[in-house]
């Protein structure tokens, strides 16, 4: 599986590198997130400066795509330059948004009437494009999947996972990446959250 995370300028670290280091778990069965970008190289909200993997075309080929948050996501949004690149299919794609990435999402349609999550900051600006914001860390629907707080990237990830693999797949990734001590608690968080938005 191909996975774009979309990272633009300003963007927020947790989200991007997260999703990216727990998605890559998956390599030895095939899967690839890749940072994908508009620029060759974008700058996060705290100065660190990456190297896109991939142009932000690729994200209209992926298999799936996060959309991660940032400092300059409002006028992203309004940027119809981005926004025409950004020809995403629920039907074909997995689709995640985080924070401030459920606003793109707002924005290209993809959300509709249907409850989203998004960062307290953001949930203003997802409310006036008509879309209802629940205060809760992760919902999905169908193909579509939004998650609010930094941190919720996990629940992203894993739900990625498991759609794509499988929930014992799931679970080893964040078995993996959770603290020591707090392993089988922290499974058991990630799963209780996601798999009531799975088959």
């Amino acid at each position: 599986m191909n996975i774009a995370i979309l990272t633009f300028e300003g963007f927020n670290e947790l989200d991007s590198f997260i999703a990216s280091a727990l998605l890559n778990r998956m390599k030895p069965k095939g899967w690839s997130a890749q940072i994908t970008c508009p620029s060759a190289e974008v700058t996060s909200m705290n100065g660190v400066t990456v190297r896109a993997q991939q142009p932000l075309a690729f994200a209209r080929e992926a298999d799936a795509v996060l959309i991660g948050s940032g400092i300059y996501t409002r006028e992203i949004a309004q940027d119809p330059a981005i926004l025409e690149q950004l020809q995403l299919d629920p039907a074909r794609q997995l689709i995640g948004a985080q924070c401030s990435g459920t606003l793109l999402l707002a924005r290209l349609g993809l959300i509709g009437d249907l409850p989203a999550c998004t960062d307290l900051t953001t949930k203003p600006w997802v409310v006036e494009t008509g879309v209802e914001v629940r205060d809760a860390p992760f919902i999905a629907h169908g193909n579509v999947a939004t998650a609010g707080g930094c941190l919720a990237s996990q629940y992203l990830a894993a739900w990625m996972i498991a759609k794509g693999s499988g929930e014992a797949d799931a679970r080893a990734a964040i078995h993996y990446v959770a603290p020591v001590g707090e392993k089988e608690r922290t499974v058991r968080q990630a799963m209780d959250v996601i798999g009531p938005y799975l088959p």
